[in-house]
């Protein structure tokens, strides 16, 4: 993994970090869910899928050319409204400040995780296929920036 990917998701996840204390905020007309949900599931995101990478079996890998995936990634944009979340990376409503702290250090531990995973290690997206784990560095980072945009918007 390059250093620069890593650095750009701890970058992205201090970004995240600087609106805590705006995590009940909610402004229904650009999404139903607060800021701190959005921070919490962009976390366990990356904190779910660097679990499945730990413990996947790069031998079992099928990668498979997704356009969308590389549209996604050209573009750095995802759209909105488009896809639901699966339940496993879904915050509960009632999460709060510290349980967000909580999973931010978490996330953060977890790239440091991946840097010394190999990177033909793998995770199953449910749209894109199998991600090696430079694609998932990139997925992560254009998925933190999509609910970092979604944050600003409600701020």
């Amino acid at each position: 993994m390059t250093s620069s990917s890593l650095h750009k998701n701890i970058a992205l996840l201090t970004k995240l970090e600087s609106f805590i204390d705006l995590h009940q905020k909610l402004n229904d007309t650009i999404s139903d869910e607060t800021i701190g949900w959005h921070i919490a599931h962009s976390c366990q995101v990356i904190n779910t899928i660097t679990n499945a990478i730990v413990h996947s079996d790069a031998s079992k890998a099928k990668p498979k050319f997704s356009f969308l995936y590389h549209l996604i990634m050209l573009t750095n944009h995802i759209p909105r409204g488009k896809v639901k979340a699966p339940n496993i990376v879904i915050p509960k409503n009632t999460i709060t400040k510290a349980e967000i702290v909580e999973e931010i250090e978490l996330a953060k531990a977890n790239l440091q995780t991946l840097a010394s995973a190999g990177q033909n290690k793998y995770f199953t997206h449910p749209i894109f296929g199998d991600l090696d784990v430079p694609k998932t560095l990139k997925f992560f980072a254009v998925h933190s920036n999509h609910h970092l945009k979604i944050i600003r918007d409600i701020h």
